[in-house]
């Protein structure tokens, strides 16, 4: 778990446990299965994960000498792991004007945090989603997720939109942000579940608890 003004990662010459190709949720399947592994990663383009590390896609580490890293997970009750983040509803990105609200109860680490109609529920331990800096306070290896839940209303959408891509969305009044280790969600009506890029069917209840110091990514 990395703490304000801590170093985070160190030179390592060890070989990787795993070498694991491809996107976050692939990553994720490889650490859950693999708890404390050393992972070589050698992301896709849409990976989100490698974006908030400085990991480019398609790169390994080169050299004798690598850093590893220790990054957290979360884990999400009967729907399997995430390394980036969870979305619930509506992506902001993808909320227009006319998008129907749901009702939603948000809990973190045991307290209410928000009631009420919304469009979207964000977890992250990450910062982007499809390359738009969605959590801008995320931090992959803080050992907490990053909460938002969107009640922002439809005349005001457009304009979030547009400032998704550099963070300046928020603060908002009608962004409830907050920050914990464990979230539980339930919603009026079964609504979209994303999973680190990947569409997960629907959901009306979540629950979610974040792996500290769960693997190792090699750079």
């Amino acid at each position: 778990m990395i703490r304000p003004g801590e170093e985070w990662g160190i030179p390592t010459a060890a070989a990787p446990d795993l070498d694991v190709p491809g996107d976050d949720a692939d990553l994720a399947r490889a650490a859950a299965a693999h708890p404390g592994a050393l992972i070589r990663f050698r992301p896709g383009a849409d990976s989100d994960l490698a974006g908030a590390v400085g990991l480019r896609a398609g790169a390994g580490p080169g050299g004798d000498i690598g850093v590893e890293v220790t990054l957290d997970l979360l884990d999400i009750a009967e729907h399997g792991p995430s390394v980036n983040m969870v979305v619930i509803g509506s992506p902001p990105d993808a909320s227009g004007r006319f998008v129907r609200r749901f009702g939603a109860n948000v809990r973190v680490d045991g307290k209410p945090v928000f009631h009420g109609p919304c469009t979207a529920i964000v977890i992250a331990t990450g910062q982007f989603r499809r390359g738009l800096d969605l959590v801008p306070r995320g931090h992959p290896g803080d050992g907490r997720a990053e909460v938002q839940v969107y009640a922002v209303p439809g005349r005001e959408r457009r304009q979030l939109r547009a400032r998704l891509a550099t963070g300046t969305h928020v603060p908002h009044p009608k962004i409830t942000q907050r920050a914990g280790a464990r979230i539980a969600v339930t919603t009026d009506r079964p609504v979209p579940l994303e999973i680190d890029g990947r569409v997960d069917g629907r959901a009306d209840v979540v629950a979610i608890e974040v792996v500290p110091n769960a693997y190792r990514l090699l750079f």
